[in-house]
């Protein structure tokens, strides 16, 4: 795929995600242009001056504003999709604003696309999405939906609209692991939910390579997922306990409110469709015609014998290995002045 001389718009660029995709581009020197869209103009401003690239050009604006998504979008060649409201307590005590943001904001993104013809987008999603029991993840999962029915009348020889779906990322914006070192350095209890909960365990740049991977290969309409190892959330205390050559006590303080026992990334469902590529699956687009006899009529027989990929059933990681994978993070690197 051409990339050189191109232009990529990354919405919600001024995350984790975005800083990433930012680095590794830059370096290899890829596109002529790469725009950033968020509503956050301090974090725009840091960027600015931590990157300080004539390449990237910042836009304000809010992917649930018609008018600035479109101003954003036209010129673009390609689009990583990564804004959105990500948070569980917010998106629960604020359901309202997560549709708003995630199903309506994502449906103006892929209209401005295929108005503007973009070349390829890809649109990032969650493992809250499967069998979602939250706020985030119903939103996140209608936004998948939303993504999958507009592929469906896109020329495909023209334009292409995919997806992603992973775990958590580790250390990034509102994860578990940022908290257990702050409760480690202020010598305080660290707080796990339940011993036995797992979650997918996902550096920064797995996420970017599977972004890649999906913008790569991905035909309109599939989900990308990249297999990962999971750990328990007492392991991963543990892990940082031993990392930091601390004595903090570990206090279990109980399930939260929309806190899944372990996270899936296919479902069952899923899984009977899905195509193994190795390192990923790929969950292809469910692409019957608007004909409902036919939705009713067609099925699968073998459902029941299949088991959905969840953390509980992936590679489980030790302490060594945990251990080994939290000492390649940069927050913990700059902790203990590697």
């Amino acid at each position: 795929m051409i990339m050189q001389n191109k232009t990529l718009l990354i919405t919600g660029g001024t995350g984790s995600f975005g800083n990433a995709v930012l680095q590794r581009f830059l370096k290899e020197s890829v596109f002529s242009e790469i725009r950033i869209f968020s509503r956050d103009e301090k974090k725009q401003d840091d960027m600015r001056k931590i990157f300080n690239n004539p390449i990237i050009k910042f836009y304000i604006g809010d992917i649930r504003d018609t008018n600035a998504v479109n101003n954003v979008v036209k010129g673009v060649d390609f689009i990583f999709h990564a804004a959105a409201l990500k948070q569980v307590p917010s998106c629960e005590f604020f359901p309202l604003e997560a549709v708003k943001t995630n199903v309506y904001g994502t449906e103006n993104v892929l209209s401005a696309a295929e108005k503007f013809n973009v070349n390829r987008l890809v649109v990032l999603s969650t493992d809250k999405a499967v069998y979602p029991i939250n706020a985030m993840g119903m939103s996140k999962a209608l936004m998948e939906k939303v993504m999958v029915a507009k592929s469906r009348s896109l020329n495909e020889s023209k334009q292409v609209f995919c997806g992603t779906r992973y775990g958590n990322v580790m250390a990034s914006r509102g994860s578990v692991i940022p908290l257990f070192i702050e409760q480690i350095k202020s010598g305080k209890s660290i707080t796990i939910t339940d011993p036995s909960m797992t979650r997918f365990m996902m550096t920064l740049e797995s996420a970017v390579d599977l972004v890649l991977f999906a913008f790569k290969n991905g035909k309109s309409g599939d989900i990308f997922i990249q297999k990962a190892p999971a750990v328990t959330i007492e392991i991963l205390a543990k892990a940082l306990v031993e990392i930091y050559n601390t004595k903090n006590e570990i206090k279990i303080i109980g399930t939260r409110h929309g806190e899944k026992l372990y996270e899936t990334l296919v479902n069952r469902e899923e899984m009977v469709k899905v195509e193994d590529l190795k390192n990923y699956y790929r969950i292809p687009a469910d692409n019957r015609d608007l004909n409902y006899e036919r939705f009713f009529s067609e099925g699968v027989d073998n459902v029941s014998t299949v088991e959905e990929y969840h953390s509980h059933n992936t590679k489980r990681l030790s302490i060594t290995e945990m251990k080994e994978m939290l000492l390649g993070l940069e927050i913990v690197r700059k902790d203990l002045g590697l």
